[in-house]
C-alpha cells in the first residue's frame, strides 16, 4: 500500500503537468498572467481556468448574442483574484450588456392585461402604407416635440375599426417616451375594472393612485366594459378629473366614437343618466385630441 505522502506527491505532479500542458498555449498563458498571481496558486485551478479561457475566446469571436456558445448565454465565466485564491463567477458579456442598456427603457413601461409584445412596438414597424395613419404619426411627432415637465400636451382619443392597430400605435409612442425616461402604464380597461373591484380588501387605493398619477396613461378599449355607477362615477370620473387638473396626458383607444361612448356610459343597471355621462365625455375632450383610424384588420 502506497503511503499518503506518495499519493499526494503523485497528485501534485499530475497537477503540475496539467498546468504546464495548459500553459503551452501562449494565449492561455497570457490570459492567466492578467490575474497577477503565482503559478503555485494558479495550477490548483487549472481546469476552471481552462473553462473560463474557452469562454473568453468564444466571446472574442462572437458576432452576435444569438450565436453565443458559452454555457450561460450572454455571460462569461470569469476568474478573479481574491487574496491568495481565485473565485469564478458569470459576468455579463459586452454584447449582452449593450442589449440590457438598450432595453432598460422598457422598465418605464408597465402593462396590465396587455400582450407582452406591445413592449416591442416601434415607429419603425408601423405600417406606413396606410394613409389613414399619417395624421396619427404627425400627432405623435408633435407630442414628442412638445412634451416637457413644464408643458404637457394633450393625450389622444383614438377611435376606429376593430384590429386596425390603435393600441400598437399608442404603444409605439409610449416606448419612444420611455427611452426619454418618461414612465407610462398601458391598461386593458375592461379587465382592469374587474381586477380593481376585486382588490377592495387589499390594495385598491394603492393601485388606483398608481394609475391616477402615472405621467402617461392609456385606457385601452374603453367602452367595451359593462358600465356601472361605480365604474363611471367612482373610478373613471375621479381618475379623469385628477389627470385633467394635473395636466397628465391621457390616451384612450376605442371602437366607439365619443358620441357612442357617451351613450354607453349613460346606461347602467340602475337606469339612464345622461348628465353624468356627459361630464365624463367633457373631461375626455379636455384631456385629448380626437383622431379616427379606419383601416383593414391587421390581426388577420
Amino acid at each position: 500500500m502506497k503511503k499518503v505522502t506518495d499519493l499526494y506527491s503523485l497528485d501534485s505532479l499530475a497537477l503540475t503537468h496539467s498546468f504546464q500542458d495548459a500553459c503551452s498555449n501562449k494565449e492561455f498563458k497570457n490570459y492567466i498572467a492578467t490575474l497577477d498571481i503565482n503559478d503555485e496558486v494558479l495550477m490548483k485551478y487549472t481546469s476552471s481556468l481552462q473553462d473560463s479561457f474557452v469562454e473568453y475566446e468564444q466571446c472574442k469571436k462572437c458576432k452576435s448574442l444569438d450565436k453565443c456558445l458559452n454555457k450561460v448565454k450572454g455571460y462569461l465565466y470569469t476568474p478573479k483574484k481574491d487574496g491568495n485564491i481565485i473565485t469564478f463567477s458569470y459576468v455579463v458579456c459586452a454584447k449582452n450588456l449593450q442589449k440590457i442598456k438598450e432595453n432598460a427603457y422598457k422598465d418605464n413601461l408597465e402593462l396590465f392585461e396587455m400582450p407582452k409584445d406591445i413592449k416591442e412596438a416601434t415607429f419603425q414597424n408601423i405600417y406606413k402604407d396606410d394613409k389613414a395613419r399619417l395624421p396619427i404619426i404627425k400627432y405623435f411627432k408633435e407630442f414628442i416635440s412638445a412634451y416637457s415637465k413644464e408643458d404637457k400636451p394633450k393625450g389622444l382619443y383614438l377611435t376606429g375599426s376593430f384590429g386596425s392597430g390603435k393600441t400598437y400605435l399608442v404603444a409605439a409612442l409610449f416606448n419612444e417616451m420611455a427611452k426619454k425616461g418618461v414612465r407610462s402604464i398601458l391598461i386593458y380597461y375592461p379587465e382592469f375594472l374587474r381586477s380593481l373591484k376585486a382588490s377592495f380588501q387589499s390594495n385598491y387605493i394603492e393601485r388606483f393612485n398608481t394609475i391616477k398619477k402615472i405621467p402617461l396613461l392609456l385606457l385601452d378599449d374603453i367602452g367595451a366594459e359593462n358600465c356601472s355607477n361605480w365604474s363611471r362615477d367612482e373610478v373613471l370620473g375621479p381618475l379623469l378629473q385628477y389627470r385633467m387638473e394635473n395636466h397628465l396626458p391621457t390616451f384612450f383607444t376605442s371602437n366607439l366614437t365619443l358620441e357612442e361612448l357617451e351613450k354607453n356610459l349613460s346606461l347602467t343597471s340602475s337606469g339612464e343618466d345622461k348628465i353624468k355621462a356627459r361630464r365624463i365625455i367633457e373631461r375626455i375632450k379636455q384631456l385629448t385630441t380626437t383622431l379616427e383610424l379606419v383601416s383593414k384588420n391587421r390581426r388577420n
